[in-house]
């Protein structure tokens, strides 16, 4: 941005310096001509070359300014473009992939060892190992396919547990977390209270050793913003 400053600033003063010229070159003697009639051509001619010059030296300067202000706009468009899409990965909005760690939830017993068993997790359960695992410095989650995201309600409706609006399945489903430091995650969670939270409930906790690149899938429900408007624009001056 200063460059272009700059360069403005340069073109501006070289052009008012070009019509200085001219308009010292253009002005009347004070003494007698005592010129010839091909002197004078001779002079004519050059004056006009030296407009013609002038005249070429202004329209690129102009057109360089064109370009300098079209640069800027397209800069500014280009900013907001990423702006935009920076804010749709801080709100969970689009597929982010990274190093992380998977894990599966399975049940523990089944029906041959215990009878028929409730395999459904807890929302309680959920809600407990979403922080536990943002404690962990977690950067992203997924359960069962579903992103977390600062609106996701973990909510239990009839015996099920829903995340978003899915359901959890009764069976196997996956937990997926993205972190900087996988290894750190994976020592925290083989010494957390976290399986045997899950064994209560008759459940598996499998943590998979780190992982160069997980996915964890765009959060695709729309967002509600509540408490906010658009600001409305001040005037010139205020």
């Amino acid at each position: 941005m200063v460059n272009r400053k700059l360069s403005f600033t340069i073109i501006t003063v070289i052009v008012g310096l070009m019509i200085a010229v001219q308009f010292q070159t253009v002005q009347q003697p004070d003494i007698r001509d005592t010129r010839d009639t091909w002197e004078l051509r001779s002079d004519l001619k050059r004056e006009q070359e030296i407009q013609s010059q002038i005249i070429q030296e202004i329209r690129k300067y102009e057109n360089t300014i064109q370009e300098y202000t079209k640069e800027q706009k397209t800069s500014k468009e280009a900013a907001l473009r990423d702006t935009l899409e920076e804010l749709k990965k801080d709100a969970g909005l689009t597929e982010v992939s990274g190093p992380g760690i998977r894990m599966t939830v399975k049940p523990l017993f089944g029906e041959d060892i215990l009878g028929e068993v409730q395999e459904n997790i807890s929302a309680e359960l959920l809600r407990r190992f979403v922080n536990e695992l943002n404690s962990y410095d977690s950067e992203e989650i997924s359960i069962a396919g579903q992103r977390i995201v600062n609106n996701t309600v973990i909510r239990e409706i009839n015996g099920r547990t829903k995340v978003n609006n899915a359901w959890i399945p009764n069976a196997n489903f996956e937990i997926v977390v993205i972190t900087d430091d996988p290894t750190k995650m994976y020592n925290r969670l083989q010494v957390s209270r976290a399986m045997d939270e899950f064994a209560i409930e008759n459940l598996l906790l499998e943590v998979s050793t780190p992982i160069n690149h997980v996915t964890v899938p765009a959060y695709d429900e729309a967002i509600r913003v509540k408490y906010m408007e658009p600001v409305k624009a001040e005037k010139e001056g205020n």
